[in-house]
């Protein structure tokens, strides 16, 4: 049930997104000025695509914050926090190797005679 929960999360949250980027700004661009936007031969009308955009961001926020929630109580259902690691994945610990010790000492460089 969290993994479609959280399948249809990600999808309101591209939905979002993809409204809010097609939204004219304060200047009447953006993108959706590419598609024609604001003009009296759109299929939107003469004000364009912005109260459909308007409406359906506020929809999808709505859905976003549902979904969210919905997600929220699931997990308290389930008696656990967020940051607990579920119990089929037990944490595995592995005990510290020691690094091996060089059985042999490097020998040393010879040294040159000292001069007189």
């Amino acid at each position: 049930m969290n993994g479609l929960a959280l399948t249809i999360l990600i999808i309101f949250g591209v939905l979002l997104v993809g409204t809010i980027l097609l939204q004219p700004g304060t200047k009447g661009g953006g993108l959706g000025a590419s598609f024609g936007g604001g003009g009296a031969n759109s299929a939107f009308g003469a004000q364009g695509a912005t109260p459909f955009l308007s409406k359906a961001t506020y929809w999808l926020a709505a859905a976003f914050l549902g979904t969210t929630l919905i997600i929220e109580i699931l997990v308290v259902r389930q008696n656990r926090s967020v940051l607990d690691k579920t119990p089929d994945q037990p944490a595995i610990q592995t005990p510290a190797v020691p690094a091996p010790a060089p059985a042999v000492p490097a020998p040393a460089a010879p040294q040159a005679p000292a001069k007189k």
